[in-house]
């Protein structure tokens, strides 16, 4: 197993094991567990997205693409444009 990505929040991460698993890629959720310790462990570094060494490529990849993705024309809320509506 490789970790391979560290997300922002416990959101994003459940966002990308969700995409990965869909593609067919074993994922685990590392640090899942300490969320309920936030208050008292320094938040950055705490969630780690892990897969198995022959899956790390084609995962990056994917996250990748997930981070670089843009709005689609008309597909953004006139307050906040350049946002993806979720």
């Amino acid at each position: 197993m490789r970790r391979i990505y560290e997300p922002e929040s416990l959101l994003e991460a459940q966002v990308l094991v969700g995409m990965l698993a869909s593609e067919g890629i074993e994922v685990h959720l590392v640090g899942r567990d300490l969320m309920g310790a936030v208050g008292e462990l320094p938040m950055h570094g705490l969630l780690g997205l892990a897969v198995p060494d022959e899956q790390a490529g084609y995962a990056r990849q994917l996250i990748d693409e997930y981070n670089a993705a843009q709005p689609l024309a008309g597909d953004e809320p006139e307050s906040y444009p350049g946002t993806l509506i979720c």
